[in-house]
């Protein structure tokens, strides 16, 4: 009898929600239109057109939410950055990732705690680990100064 190898181990796969790839989705489009220095709105549409992926409905929402309220959302974050920051200072992928978080902090009903939680588990994913602690900081204190 011929002994069988030993399966795999591999770590387990956290499960990610269509939320989540959404948020995720989302910020792939803000960043890129503003990395080509485009209008949001037409970047969406561009996507939404090629549908490779196709854009979900909760990722239009939000990415039209954050071209909507782009200058509210951008004067949240600058009240909220350290002395010394900009804005534009900001690593691109940090600087949208924050711009979807404070839209979503300042303009739907998700929880704040949610919120929160996936511009970390973006930030963790997409950019450093400084990065973490930064975007978590303003996020965070955006969500504070808003009340």
């Amino acid at each position: 009898m011929a002994e069988q190898a030993p399966e795999p181990t591999q770590a387990p796969r956290p499960h990610t929600t269509t939320r989540q790839k959404a948020r995720k989705r989302a910020v792939d489009i803000i960043f890129e239109a503003d990395l080509r220095e485009r209008d949001l709105r037409a970047t969406l549409l561009e996507r939404a057109e090629q549908a490779e992926p196709a854009v979900r409905e909760f990722t239009a929402a939000l990415v039209g939410g954050v071209a909507d309220h782009l200058a509210e959302v951008d004067d949240q974050i600058r009240q909220v950055l350290p002395a010394g920051w900009t804005l534009e200072r900001m690593p691109r992928v940090d600087r949208s990732i924050a711009r979807l978080a404070t839209y979503e902090l300042s303009h739907t009903d998700t929880d704040t705690n949610i919120v929160l939680a996936e511009a970390t588990r973006l930030t963790g994913e997409l950019s450093g680990d400084e990065s973490v602690r930064f975007v978590n900081g303003v996020t965070a204190a955006v969500a504070k100064h808003r009340g």
